[in-house]
């Protein structure tokens, strides 16, 4: 048995084509991801890759909509969207496949 902590993988992201990822490979991305009140995420897309992001815990904005513990979001490729945490907490996300610099910020 291997004991590894989540801050060990960048950024949350354990499985993927990712340097320190637990998994490295391409065929998808799998992160759990911490969030305090007030981070962020910059409107973006990816034209290559579809993104789920299950809710965790802690409440966010998406797009405008407020995401509550159990929503899950799926963003189809070329869908921008963008993230912020009203009250911290965690959500799951993965991403397939896992194309390596597949991220487009938008205006």
């Amino acid at each position: 048995m291997k004991i590894t902590k989540l801050n060990e993988c960048p950024r949350g992201w354990v499985i993927g084509n990712f340097e320190k990822a637990l998994i490295e490979i391409d065929q998808f991305e799998f992160a759990l991801k911490k969030y305090q009140a007030g981070e962020e995420e910059i409107k973006h897309y990816h034209k290559i890759a579809k993104e789920i992001t299950a809710v965790v815990s802690g409440v966010f904005i998406m797009n405008g909509q407020i995401i509550i513990e159990g929503d899950i979001i799926i963003l189809e490729p070329g869908e921008p969207a963008d993230f912020l945490c009203l009250e911290s907490g965690y959500t799951a996300v993965i991403k397939m496949p896992g194309a390596s610099n597949d991220k487009y910020l938008t205006n």
